[in-house]
């Protein structure tokens, strides 16, 4: 009778062992299905565009010549009084003027500034080198000049042959001049357009070397236009961008960078 329980308990035990078996490889399978399934599914991503596709970065740069100078120059004048000050600024200042004018600067290129005041103190010191007070000591007056002009060989030769001004007894200062490009939007446009193209072809070239296929844009992103002196090379570089105004030849580069879907 005993044997006979024992063996009815085996058999009634065996499916059930067989069943946990069963769902163990159910489960199994399914577990290697999903991870199939999500892996094509991030490659799809990937190529589709979810991930990074393809990506080039190009530039492009050109060398031009400035069309216009701005040069600037100062003078100044002193006086006991304001008056007798202004009296020698004013004069000086018809001599600036004439002197210009006489070496080609018309006077639709010439602006002169204001008359800047400033009160002249002078510090008066004890037998003992002690301070004692400041007291007035008459007036300084200044006043500047800028030349605007597309003649650029002309504002040049004035702004370096000012020693006539100086032996005439004027205080003048004469500051470097500036180059500028009233062209330079139609150069940023041009230079997108070719650096635009320029990523676009190296795009072609990762999609020759992978087999793949370039699907849509994804992203396009502008870098910042870097004008420089021609021929001082990156080193003028800056992070927001470079604009320099000391040069008459100048080069401008700018990049472009292109992100496409890879199908």
């Amino acid at each position: 009778m005993e044997e006979n329980r024992n063996e009815g308990m085996r058999r009634l035990q065996m499916p059930g062992g067989m069943s946990a078996v069963i769902v163990a490889l159910i489960i199994a399978v399914g577990a290697v299905i999903c991870v199939t399934i999500a892996s094509n599914g991030f490659v799809r991503y990937k190529l589709g565009g979810g991930g990074d596709g393809l990506t080039a970065t190009g530039s492009a740069s050109c060398d031009f010549e400035s069309d216009l100078i701005v040069w600037r120059g100062s003078f100044s004048a002193y006086g006991m009084t304001t008056k007798e000050a202004y009296e020698v600024i004013k004069n000086d200042a018809e001599v600036v003027r004439k002197y210009l004018l006489d070496n080609g600067v018309t006077e639709e290129e010439l602006v002169f500034s204001s008359v800047d005041i400033s009160q002249r103190y002078r510090t008066e010191y004890d037998e003992n080198g002690n301070y004692v007070r400041d007291y007035p000591d008459g007036y300084d007056l200044y006043q500047s000049l800028t030349v605007t002009s597309s003649d650029i060989d002309k504002v040049e030769m004035v702004s370096r042959d000012i020693t006539k001004l100086i032996e005439s007894g004027i205080e003048f200062a004469s500051y470097s001049p500036e180059y500028y490009c009233t062209t330079l939007d139609e150069v940023k446009l041009d230079l997108i357009e070719k650096a635009t193209d320029n990523a676009r072809q190296r795009i072609d070239i990762l999609v020759e070397g992978t087999g793949c296929r370039r699907g849509d844009l994804l992203t396009a992103s502008l870098g910042v236009f870097q004008i420089t002196a021609t021929n001082s090379g990156s080193g003028e570089y800056t992070y927001d961008g470079a604009f320099d105004t000391r040069s008459r030849y100048k080069t401008a580069t700018v990049t472009v960078r292109l992100n496409y879907a890879a199908e």
